[in-house]
């Protein structure tokens, strides 16, 4: 059986995260000692123990969904070969290229707390607002995104999750009057977010040139296997392609439906299954709504990986 692997992104973040697997297996607790050492803090003692506060923060939520994914891989990668490809959602793009073996994961852990750092500095220079809406095609929910822009305010579709889920980010105003569209047109629920600024839309402009400097110093590596790029739906295979995407999915949308039918398109149909690594389900609900039927499994927590290592 050929893997596809989904990444999760902010989000899937909780108290208590990664602790079961830390305690039942070596490789685990390697990968969070190293990337505790690599930032210089006790992560795995913040994701554990708290206090909830700072976990949810930016900088350290980034980091510790990173690390989650990176000890699933350490433990399960043999059983998981051969791959086809990946894709991580947001900043489960890294993961995705830390399973790829472009980057090491205690790198990446550094990438990801400094992205997190640029997002949250963006964020207070000019707040902006995220809300999800439900029930509406992405055509719809784009149109009334352009009609709620004006010239000093601006609201984008972010994250095109599912046919009929996309999240819009940008100016609290914006956001505000492109809910009330999309409620207009026909959505079931907009439901706001709690977000520090407005990821995926052309506010995060500032932190772009941050990134790109800290992506140009990492040590990338040519991906082993193809992973599909968040802003362009693309399959990168080269790790100047990926630092280029990187940077250019700070103020790009996610197109997750896209990502998701194109690494489909990775492997041979009927011999494929769709693997969650990290905290939650989140992508498997999406994979539903996407590709109806399609054979997924999660591995998230200690029981999860034990079950598919028997």
């Amino acid at each position: 059986m050929v893997s596809l692997l989904l990444f999760p992104g902010q989000g899937a973040q909780k108290l208590g995260m990664e602790q079961d697997l830390a305690e039942a297996f070596p490789a685990a607790r390697a990968v969070f000692a190293a990337i505790d050492d690599a930032l210089d803090m006790s992560l795995s003692r913040m994701m554990w123990e708290g206090p909830e506060d700072e976990l949810q923060r930016t900088d350290f939520t980034q980091p510790a969904i990173l690390a989650h994914s990176a000890a699933v891989l350490a433990v399960a990668r043999e059983r998981l070969e051969p791959v086809a490809g990946a894709a991580g959602h947001s900043l489960g793009e890294y993961s995705a290229y830390v399973a790829a073996g472009a980057l090491e994961a205690v790198r990446a852990a550094r990438l990801v707390r400094r992205r997190g750092e640029l997002m949250h500095q963006a964020g207070n220079a000019r707040p902006g607002a995220m809300a999800a809406v439900l029930g509406l095609a992405t055509a719809e929910v784009e149109r009334a995104c352009r009609e709620a822009s004006s010239s000093g305010e601006v609201v984008v579709a972010a994250n095109l999750n599912t046919p009929d889920q996309t999240v819009v980010s940008g100016d609290p105003a914006a956001v505000a009057r492109a809910g009330e569209r999309c409620k207009a047109a026909g959505a079931k629920r907009v439901l706001p977010l709690k977000v520090s600024g407005a990821f995926h839309s052309p506010l995060m402009a500032p932190a772009a040139q941050g990134l790109a400097a800290e992506l140009a110093a990492a040590p990338f590596q040519e991906p082993a296997f193809p992973v599909v790029a968040n802003a362009t739906a693309e399959s990168v295979r080269s790790s100047g392609q990926a630092r280029r995407l990187l940077v250019e999915q700070l103020t790009a949308p996610v197109r997750w439906v896209e990502c998701v039918r194109a690494l489909a398109g990775a492997a041979p149909e009927g011999a494929s299954r769709f693997v969650e690594l990290g905290p939650g389900t989140v992508l498997g609900g999406l994979l539903k709504r996407i590709l109806p039927g399609s054979p997924y499994l999660s591995l998230g927590t200690a029981a999860e990986v034990e079950r598919f290592l028997a």
